[in-house]
């Protein structure tokens, strides 16, 4: 999401906290808000799924849900034709 979107959003809430919005402006916030937020979840999912975890002996203990969405990525190596990956 770029800047000007941003400070979009913060102007409608400012703007809520003190005079109220339209009917209009209710539905852009509201669509600003979702893109927003669709934005930060697939940040978000994009940085863990680069994540490995391993324990005080370099065993790769990452989590099987993880696992299985690096397999779907190719990510560490991991295959979806290697379950044990």
């Amino acid at each position: 999401m770029n800047e000007k979107k941003i400070q979009r959003i913060n102007e409608l809430a400012r703007k809520k906290k003190t005079v109220g919005l339209t009917g209009p402006e209710k539905v852009e916030q509201a669509k600003l808000r979702k893109e927003y937020i669709e934005g930060y979840r697939r940040s978000l999912i994009h940085h863990i799924a680069g994540i490995k975890v391993v324990d005080e002996d370099g065993n790769d203990v990452t989590p099987e849900k993880l696992r299985q969405l690096q397999r779907e990525r190719g990510l560490h190596g991991r295959s979806l034709d290697d379950p044990n990956s």
